[in-house]
């Protein structure tokens, strides 16, 4: 229980100090005229990151009515909550960028994968749940419910450190790119409680 609420702390100090800087987009080597174009890293990842964020919102709020274990649905909420605001702001980049929140091109194609994203079943980034597992997840109740969502969850934040990791590398705008290194480190941070939650069920991850 201490765990989580450190990284649940450590998650709300992330989002305190990334929502401050919001009103800038200034590059860590002190540039504020950074302005992407649609077809750039930076678009790319929060076009893209904010469809990922959203399925593990729905995901989260599924689970939290599937059981009354504590720990799992206050884990739920801090990443649901986590997630949202964070998709917000990606977000709200683009509409300050005038950039669109969709693109043509496949999904993960500022990261040179639009080839390898598959769009299976709903799928259509790496880590994603498919429809059938979200579908899947709202008919289990109890502990069968918590596992599976831990599984589709720890699936679903390595895909997520993935695309953070090469916004890290790629991304040109400053804020966007401590953004992208805050939601590594969190999400890495989650997997570990993640798989100790599961083994406290008797389960493991996926993969």
């Amino acid at each position: 229980m201490r765990q989580l609420g450190l990284v649940a702390g450590a998650a709300a100090t992330a989002l305190v100090a990334a929502g401050a800087i919001t009103f800038a987009v200034a590059g860590d080597d002190g540039r504020s005229d950074v302005v992407p174009s649609a077809d750039s890293a930076d678009a790319g990842f929060a076009r893209d990151m904010a469809v990922h964020h959203q399925q593990a919102v729905e995901m989260s709020y599924i689970v939290r009515d599937r059981t009354d274990d504590e720990e799992v649905r206050r884990l739920a909420y801090d990443i649901a909550q986590t997630q949202a605001n964070q998709r917000g702001m990606l977000l709200g980049w683009l509409d300050l960028w005038e950039l669109p929140k969709v693109s043509a091109d496949p999904p993960m194609t500022w990261m040179g994968m639009g080839d390898t994203a598959s769009g299976k079943d709903g799928a259509l980034m790496p880590g994603m749940a498919t429809n059938a597992e979200m579908e899947r997840l709202g008919t289990l109740d109890g502990k069968r419910a918590e596992i599976f969502y831990l599984q589709l969850m720890t699936d679903h934040h390595l895909g997520g450190v993935h695309m953070a990791e090469g916004c890290v590398r790629a991304c040109e705008v400053g804020v966007e790119k401590r953004l992208a290194r805050g939601m590594a480190e969190a999400q890495e941070s989650e997997i570990a409680l993640m798989a100790g939650m599961l083994k406290e069920r008797g389960a493991a991850a996926r993969r």
